[in-house]
């Protein structure tokens, strides 16, 4: 089942069926008005929807699905938390900061709490004020979980994942090491970030999904030109089952939370990726790059993200057809508010 989010004038807009191709979709209002509604009551409404589905697949009445109308899934959400599994883009972007990795992290979840009040649309322009302030993309996948309770096992929180997205984590990294330098966390070196057009149950992504990872690369472009074509399911060294029980382990998780894998990120003959233009799969952030441009040339050689570049996030199924949607965004000047 594939699910989105139309704007109806409302902070949550209306929530809709989609077509498996992407072409086609119909309201379910009449089940739940928005998706927070639905998953707030999932066990109930869950079948209404997937007989709407079934009816959609087989012809039953539509209208098109334009993915550039569509809200963000869920346009804000209880909870927005973002591990970082793949442990290769911790060490290199540590790096980067001149900071050691401590061990721990290859056996302990690293994870923080981003802002969830407002996400942005999958075709929304990224607006930041200042290109000196690094800017960078993460291409992701992230899980929508039901309700978890405190200390719930792996086991127990891999019942929980209801949903998957792909993710464009947007990160500032010309603020990061300031803000970690208080001891404190990120907060503005994190501004909003955007989902994919759709939101999938696991079993749209077939036996590409194991339980615990999606074992699919993940397409990122960079102004047209292929830039990361990353396997989301090599080098995650925790799955998200593991994420969710980390999120859980003094808090319960609300119905609608929303955990992150952290920027997908793989090796390369036990050593940081390439390109793709040299044999590699690419990156998934400009950040990476950077630092391997670093060890390998001595210095970083590419930009981060400038106003008016392009970037372009999806993924596609072992037919070839996109399973979220795609993300689109532009880079563009903030011009402050009014």
């Amino acid at each position: 089942m594939k699910l989105a989010t139309l704007p109806n004038g409302t902070r949550d807009g209306k929530l809709v069926v989609v077509s498996s191709d992407l072409n086609c979709c119909v309201s379910v209002e009449a089940i739940a008005p928005n998706l927070q509604a639905a998953l707030d009551s999932w066990a109930d409404v869950s079948p209404k929807l997937q007989m709407a589905y079934r009816e959609l697949e087989n012809g039953g009445g539509s209208t098109p699905f334009r993915q550039d109308e569509a809200l963000a899934p869920l346009p804000r959400s209880y909870q927005w938390a973002d591990g970082s599994a793949f442990v290769n883009h911790v060490e290199l972007v540590r790096k980067a900061r001149g900071a050691e990795m401590p061990k721990s992290f290859w056996t302990d979840p690293l994870m923080y709490q981003g802002g969830s009040d407002t996400f942005l649309a999958p075709r929304q322009d990224i607006c930041i004020a200042d290109e000196s302030w690094g800017i960078d993309m993460e291409g992701e996948i992230a899980v929508i979980v039901g309700d978890v309770p405190m200390g719930a096992s792996p086991e127990r929180a891999a019942s929980s994942i209801l949903l998957l997205m792909a993710v464009n984590d947007v990160s500032l990294r010309g603020l990061i090491p300031a803000e970690l330098g208080k001891g404190f966390g990120f907060f503005q070196s994190k501004p909003p970030t955007a989902f994919s057009p759709v939101a999938v149950t696991p079993d749209e992504i077939g036996n590409a999904w194991d339980g615990e990872k999606v074992h699919l690369p993940l397409c990122v472009d960079l102004n047209g030109e292929p830039f990361g074509r990353v396997q989301a399911g090599v080098d995650m060294t925790f799955g998200f089952p593991r994420l969710i029980s980390h999120a859980a382990k003094t808090r319960p998780l609300a119905a609608g939370s929303i955990i992150g894998s952290g920027t997908v990120s793989n090796k390369l003959d036990g050593g940081p990726g390439k390109t793709i233009s040299e044999g590699g799969a690419g990156y998934s952030c400009l950040a990476e790059l950077r630092m391997v441009e670093a060890i390998t040339l001595g210095s970083p050689r590419t930009s981060f993200l400038k106003f008016g570049d392009s970037v372009r996030i999806w993924m596609d199924g072992d037919d070839g057809k996109s399973i979220f949607g795609e993300i689109e965004q532009r880079v563009r000047k903030y011009e402050g508010c009014e």
